[in-house]
Protein backbone atom coordinates (compact mmCIF):
# COMPACT_ATOMS: atom_id res chain seq x y z
CA UNK A 1 0.00 0.00 0.00
CA UNK A 2 1.49 3.34 -1.06
CA UNK A 3 1.17 6.24 1.32
CA UNK A 4 0.11 9.49 -0.31
CA UNK A 5 -0.77 12.72 1.47
CA UNK A 6 -4.52 13.26 1.59
CA UNK A 7 -5.78 15.62 -1.08
CA UNK A 8 -7.83 17.67 1.36
CA UNK A 9 -4.61 18.96 2.91
CA UNK A 10 -3.96 20.86 -0.31
CA UNK A 11 -7.44 22.12 -1.16
CA UNK A 12 -7.14 25.94 -1.13
CA UNK A 13 -10.93 26.26 -0.99
CA UNK A 14 -11.21 24.10 2.09
CA UNK A 15 -11.41 25.53 5.58
CA UNK A 16 -10.09 22.24 6.98
CA UNK A 17 -6.46 22.41 8.05
CA UNK A 18 -4.05 19.69 8.99
CA UNK A 19 -3.26 20.51 12.61
CA UNK A 20 -0.86 17.83 13.80
CA UNK A 21 2.73 17.31 12.71
CA UNK A 22 2.99 13.83 11.18
CA UNK A 23 4.63 11.03 13.12
CA UNK A 24 8.12 9.99 12.07
CA UNK A 25 7.01 6.35 12.42
CA UNK A 26 4.25 6.84 9.82
CA UNK A 27 6.33 8.60 7.12
CA UNK A 28 8.63 6.27 5.14
CA UNK A 29 11.24 7.28 2.59
CA UNK A 30 9.34 7.76 -0.66
CA UNK A 31 6.27 9.30 0.99
CA UNK A 32 4.72 11.69 -1.56
CA UNK A 33 3.52 15.19 -0.71
CA UNK A 34 1.43 16.69 -3.48
CA UNK A 35 1.55 17.40 -6.32
CA UNK A 36 -0.19 20.72 -5.92
CA UNK A 37 -0.84 23.24 -8.68
CA UNK A 38 -0.69 26.91 -7.66
CA UNK A 39 -1.94 29.77 -9.81
CA UNK A 40 -0.04 33.07 -9.74
CA UNK A 41 -1.21 36.35 -11.31
CA UNK A 42 0.46 39.70 -11.82
CA UNK A 43 -1.56 41.00 -8.88
CA UNK A 44 0.08 38.32 -6.71
CA UNK A 45 3.51 39.56 -7.84
CA UNK A 46 2.65 43.14 -6.88
CA UNK A 47 1.34 42.03 -3.47
CA UNK A 48 4.51 40.02 -2.88
CA UNK A 49 6.64 43.00 -3.92
CA UNK A 50 4.88 45.11 -1.30
CA UNK A 51 5.38 42.50 1.40
CA UNK A 52 9.00 41.72 0.54
CA UNK A 53 10.26 45.08 -0.65
CA UNK A 54 11.35 43.54 -3.97
CA UNK A 55 10.14 46.28 -6.33
CA UNK A 56 12.37 45.29 -9.26
CA UNK A 57 10.22 46.29 -12.25
CA UNK A 58 10.95 43.04 -14.12
CA UNK A 59 8.36 41.56 -11.74
CA UNK A 60 5.53 43.87 -12.80
CA UNK A 61 6.38 45.69 -16.06
CA UNK A 62 6.70 43.98 -19.44
CA UNK A 63 8.57 47.01 -20.73
CA UNK A 64 11.28 46.70 -18.07
CA UNK A 65 11.37 42.93 -18.45
CA UNK A 66 12.02 43.32 -22.20
CA UNK A 67 14.69 45.95 -21.47
CA UNK A 68 16.36 43.30 -19.32
CA UNK A 69 16.26 40.73 -22.11
CA UNK A 70 13.20 38.85 -20.89
CA UNK A 71 10.10 38.24 -23.04
CA UNK A 72 7.75 39.29 -20.22
CA UNK A 73 7.41 39.68 -16.46
CA UNK A 74 8.86 36.94 -14.26
CA UNK A 75 7.86 35.78 -10.80
CA UNK A 76 10.20 36.56 -7.90
CA UNK A 77 12.42 33.58 -7.12
CA UNK A 78 11.77 33.97 -3.41
CA UNK A 79 8.02 33.82 -4.05
CA UNK A 80 8.48 30.60 -6.01
CA UNK A 81 10.45 29.15 -3.09
CA UNK A 82 7.89 30.41 -0.57
CA UNK A 83 5.01 28.78 -2.44
CA UNK A 84 6.93 25.51 -2.59
CA UNK A 85 7.53 25.69 1.15
CA UNK A 86 3.85 26.47 1.71
CA UNK A 87 2.98 23.04 0.33
CA UNK A 88 5.31 21.56 2.93
CA UNK A 89 4.02 23.66 5.84
CA UNK A 90 0.41 22.87 4.89
CA UNK A 91 1.27 19.18 5.12
CA UNK A 92 3.17 19.58 8.38
CA UNK A 93 0.55 21.71 10.08
CA UNK A 94 3.29 23.71 11.83
CA UNK A 95 5.64 26.09 9.97
CA UNK A 96 8.01 25.82 12.95
CA UNK A 97 8.65 22.18 12.07
CA UNK A 98 10.68 23.32 9.04
CA UNK A 99 14.25 23.45 10.37
CA UNK A 100 16.08 24.38 7.18
CA UNK A 101 15.38 24.83 3.52
CA UNK A 102 17.56 25.50 0.50
CA UNK A 103 17.00 26.01 -3.19
CA UNK A 104 18.55 27.40 -6.35
CA UNK A 105 16.57 29.23 -8.97
CA UNK A 106 17.09 27.38 -12.22
CA UNK A 107 14.66 28.98 -14.66
CA UNK A 108 12.18 31.85 -14.71
CA UNK A 109 8.44 31.58 -14.18
CA UNK A 110 6.88 33.85 -16.80
CA UNK A 111 3.61 35.46 -15.70
CA UNK A 112 1.38 36.66 -18.55
CA UNK A 113 -0.70 39.77 -17.97
CA UNK A 114 -4.38 39.20 -17.19
CA UNK A 115 -5.24 42.06 -19.58
CA UNK A 116 -3.57 40.35 -22.55
CA UNK A 117 -6.43 37.93 -23.11
CA UNK A 118 -9.97 37.26 -22.02
CA UNK A 119 -9.10 33.99 -20.30
CA UNK A 120 -9.89 33.94 -16.57
CA UNK A 121 -6.94 31.58 -16.13
CA UNK A 122 -4.35 34.17 -17.20
CA UNK A 123 -1.18 34.22 -15.17
CA UNK A 124 1.16 31.35 -14.46
CA UNK A 125 0.86 28.01 -12.77
CA UNK A 126 3.52 26.20 -10.83
CA UNK A 127 3.33 22.58 -9.82
CA UNK A 128 4.95 21.56 -6.55
CA UNK A 129 5.62 17.94 -5.70
CA UNK A 130 7.75 16.68 -2.85
CA UNK A 131 8.97 13.36 -1.57
CA UNK A 132 10.56 12.26 1.67
CA UNK A 133 14.09 11.46 0.49
CA UNK A 134 15.75 10.39 3.75
CA UNK A 135 15.03 9.68 7.38
CA UNK A 136 17.49 11.47 9.64
CA UNK A 137 18.39 11.23 13.34
CA UNK A 138 16.19 12.92 15.96
CA UNK A 139 12.92 12.10 14.12
CA UNK A 140 13.75 14.39 11.21
CA UNK A 141 13.33 13.83 7.47
CA UNK A 142 14.76 15.43 4.38
CA UNK A 143 12.16 16.40 1.81
CA UNK A 144 13.13 17.00 -1.83
CA UNK A 145 10.95 19.26 -4.00
CA UNK A 146 10.27 19.39 -7.69
CA UNK A 147 8.82 22.69 -8.88
CA UNK A 148 7.81 23.18 -12.50
CA UNK A 149 6.04 25.75 -14.66
CA UNK A 150 4.86 24.89 -18.16
CA UNK A 151 6.68 21.57 -17.75
CA UNK A 152 10.03 23.31 -17.09
CA UNK A 153 11.86 22.67 -13.82
CA UNK A 154 12.23 26.14 -12.25
CA UNK A 155 13.99 25.30 -8.98
CA UNK A 156 16.92 22.96 -8.48
CA UNK A 157 18.51 21.48 -5.38
CA UNK A 158 15.22 22.24 -3.58
CA UNK A 159 15.16 20.50 -0.22
CA UNK A 160 14.11 20.95 3.38
CA UNK A 161 14.78 19.28 6.71
CA UNK A 162 11.71 18.98 8.93
CA UNK A 163 11.08 17.82 12.46
CA UNK A 164 8.40 15.18 12.88
CA UNK A 165 6.93 13.93 16.13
Amino acid sequence: MALVASTWLFDPLSDRRHTAVPSFDDIPVGFAIGPREIAVTRADLVRYAGASGDFNPIHWSDRYARMGGLPQVIMQGALTMGLANRVLTDWLGDPGAVLETSVRCRDAVFVPDDDDDDDDDAGARIVVAAVVAAQLPQRRVRVDFTVTSEGVKVLSHAKAVVQLV
